[in-house]
C-alpha cells in the first residue's frame, strides 16, 4: 500500500532533513553508517515511507540528538505511521490531500467550477464523479461516494477546521444533475454557510479581472507552527503541492485577494438562495 505522509510525518522528515545537514552528513554517509541504502536515508527524508520508530532511533543515535527531543520525534513517527481513516479508501485517494486536510485547523479554497468536495450533497457529488472521473461501472462511483461521505465528516467535529470557501458565480448556475439536484446542493450550501465555523462568498460575474484568473487552489494551514502551510493545486494530470515560503505567500495574497474582490458572506447568502429559488 502506497504511504501518503500525514502532517506529522512530513515534519519529522523536516526534522531529520535538518538534523542531518546541521551534522554535515550525505546522505551516502549516513546509509553507508548505518548499513542501508541511499535511497531509504532519502525516502525518509522526503516523508515517502512511512516511518519505523527503530529506524528513526537510530538515525537519532547516530545524530547524538538526546532526550527529550529524542523522545519526542520517536513518538512523533509512531503518529506519523498510523494508519488514517482513509487508508480504507486507498484505491479512490491516490494523493496526499486528504491526510492533509484531514489535520489542517483552517481551510481556505477558491474554485471557479464546482462547489467544494466537502460540502457537496450526494446527488451533486454522483453527477461530478460519474461526469469527471470517467469510471467503468456504478461500483466504482458508488465506492467514491462513500469515500466523499467519509470525507465530509471532518465538518461534524467538535475542533473542524474553519472553511474560507469563494466560488465563482457560474458554480451556483452550472446545472449539474438537473434543476431538483442543483436546488437541494444549493440549500445545503446555505445550511453550511450559517454554520460559525464556514465562510462562504460568491465572486459575481460583473467583477471582470481579477487575482483567481490562473484557476482553482486550496491552502491548508494546521495547528501546530511547526507545520508550514500547503497550497494544493489539483489537476486531471496529477496534483501538485506548494511549500515553499514564496509560493505560500503568492497563493495566500491571492486568495486574499479574491475574497476582497468577492460579495461579503451575508450578501453571498442571498445570491445563494436567489439561485436555489431560481433552479426549477
Amino acid at each position: 500500500m502506497t504511504y501518503r505522509p500525514t502532517v506529522r510525518g512530513r515534519r519529522l522528515a523536516r526534522e531529520l532533513r535538518r538534523l542531518r545537514e546541521t551534522q554535515g552528513l550525505t546522505l551516502q554517509e549516513v546509509a553507508d553508517r548505518l548499513d542501508w541504502s541511499r535511497a531509504t536515508v532519502s525516502r525518509l527524508e522526503t516523508g515517502q515511507t512511512r516511518p519505523k520508530p527503530g529506524d528513526i532511533a537510530d538515525l537519532l543515535d547516530l545524530y547524538g540528538v538526546p532526550s527529550p527531543d529524542r523522545d519526542a520525534l520517536i513518538n512523533l513517527a509512531r503518529e506519523a505511521g498510523q494508519r488514517g481513516w482513509w487508508t480504507a479508501y486507498a484505491d479512490v485517494f491516490t494523493g496526499s490531500y486528504v491526510a492533509l486536510e484531514d489535520e489542517a485547523s483552517r481551510i481556505r479554497a477558491w474554485d471557479t467550477q464546482l462547489i467544494h468536495g466537502l460540502l457537496q450533497t450526494e446527488a451533486y457529488a454522483r453527477e461530478v464523479i460519474t461526469a469527471g472521473r470517467m469510471l467503468p461501472g456504478p461500483t466504482e462511483i458508488e465506492r467514491r461516494i462513500d469515500a466523499r461521505k467519509a470525507r465530509q465528516k471532518l465538518l461534524d467535529r467538535e475542533e473542524a477546521p474553519r472553511l474560507h470557501l469563494v466560488f465563482d458565480e457560474c458554480v451556483l448556475h452550472r446545472p449539474i444533475g438537473g434543476p431538483a439536484v442543483m436546488r437541494a446542493q444549493l440549500e445545503a450550501l446555505l445550511e453550511f454557510a450559517a454554520r460559525p465555523r464556514i465562510e462562504i462568498q460568491i465572486l459575481r460575474y460583473d467583477t471582470g479581472a481579477h487575482a483567481g484568473l490562473d484557476g482553482r487552489f486550496t491552502i491548508l494551514s494546521f495547528p501546530n507552527p511547526a507545520d508550514p502551510d500547503i497550497a494544493y493545486v489539483e489537476g486531471t494530470m496529477g496534483d501538485v503541492y506548494l511549500e515553499s515560503a514564496e509560493a505560500i505567500a503568492t497563493h495566500g495574497d491571492r486568495f486574499d485577494r479574491v475574497a476582497a474582490a468577492a460579495l461579503p458572506p451575508e450578501d453571498s447568502a442571498h445570491l445563494i438562495a436567489e439561485a436555489a429559488r431560481s433552479s426549477k
